[in-house]
């Protein structure tokens, strides 16, 4: 039987990868689960993996300079969510990478190269692991001064047992509830432990604005703007039915109204 190991400091990302490879690979024995990459290389040389599947952003050691450490012993793996530099980087290379969140459909294509690989001995991709190390900046989401900062894209939301990876490209709003905070989308609502306040720290300000102190709304959503008979400022979205509220306080983002 096939085995291998898991690093990804996120306990819920591991397990949804481990859930998708028992579906996409049910004879893979998952023998190990590291948290960053020093653990990752120490479990490695405990329990010998076959394949290695290594988040590239960890605290500590990272996915690459622990891939440096393994990639002679066991096949490489990555899961990004830097797809923009990993197409660069892997595109014509060895090493096989995840997009997260990781669908089941992209982990077949993975699942069917690596029983392939297996077949022979894992590749030399030091050159490549090289390349990798020169984006390093750009796949760990360490900004140059004067580039964009890196923004939150995804938004995990526990839904009993599973984790539902959201894209903030699909939320409409973000709404303050009592304990939680409202994710509202097209087509679904989901509710997460993270404040409004650390949402409008971690999201793109170009993207989204407060316009309530419970309110933060995706600016591309917005399909109009009016005041109703009391003359308040009532925003409308693209897709949601109901009408939001724009407070007074945040009123001289529609100056012109």
């Amino acid at each position: 039987m096939p085995t291998a190991l898991i690093a990804d400091d996120e306990a819920l990302m591991r397990d949804q990868l481990r859930a998708r490879l028992h579906e996409a690979w049910p004879e893979l024995r998952i023998v190990a689960e590291a948290a960053n990459g020093v653990e990752a290389v120490t479990l490695a040389a405990q329990h010998k993996p076959d394949i290695a599947f290594l988040d590239i952003r960890m605290p500590g050691m990272g996915g690459i300079d622990a891939a440096r450490q393994l990639y002679a012993d066991c096949h490489i793996v990555f899961a990004t969510a830097y797809d923009q530099y990993a197409v660069e980087a892997f595109e014509h290379g060895a090493i096989d990478y995840l997009l997260k969140p990781v669908t089941l459909a992209r982990l077949d294509t993975t699942v069917a190269r690596l029983r392939r690989q297996l077949e022979h001995k894992p590749q030399d991709i030091g050159a490549q692991l090289a390349r990798l190390a020169q984006l390093g900046d750009q796949l760990l989401g360490r900004a140059a001064p004067s580039s964009k900062p890196a923004y939150l894209r995804w938004i995990q939301a526990q839904s009993g047992t599973s984790l539902r990876m959201v894209a903030t490209s699909e939320v409409l709003f973000f709404q303050s509830d009592d304990k939680y905070t409202r994710v509202q989308t097209a087509t679904a609502q989901h509710l997460i432990r993270k404040t409004l306040k650390e949402l409008e720290e971690a999201l793109d300000p170009d993207e989204f604005w407060r316009i309530h102190r419970s309110t933060l709304v995706r600016v591309d959503a917005i399909a109009e703007v009016r005041r109703d008979l009391r003359g308040r400022q009532m925003l409308t979205l693209h897709g949601y039915p109901e009408a939001l509220e724009v407070s007074r306080n945040h009123s001289t983002l529609f100056q012109q109204m």
